[in-house]
């Protein structure tokens, strides 16, 4: 599971990663004529940086609340996993 800050800290990284990475340094290297996939290569590299943002973003939130979940309801011996009630099985 990863603590509260860690998430943060994760989210600030990704942050100051997106910001170096949408610096104009950067982008005037891609900047040029050419064409990849029939697209500029500017507008290609602001979109895949972009969804790549998105998608990491998203997967260190559900990271973390998938492993809430899973601490919420802890399994304890004669119950199923994911069992809420305190009735032992009847099979």
């Amino acid at each position: 599971m990863l603590r509260p800050s860690r998430t943060r800290e994760l989210l600030i990284a990704l942050f100051l990663l997106g910001a170096l990475l949408f610096a104009p340094p950067l982008l005037i290297i891609f900047n040029t004529a050419t064409r990849i996939l029939g697209i500029p290569a500017l507008y290609f590299y602001l979109f895949v940086v972009w969804a790549a943002l998105i998608a990491l973003v998203a997967l260190a939130v559900e990271r973390r609340h998938a492993d809430d979940d899973d601490d919420a309801v802890p399994d304890l011996p004669g119950r199923e996993p994911g069992q809420v009630t305190g009735e032992p099985n009847d099979a």
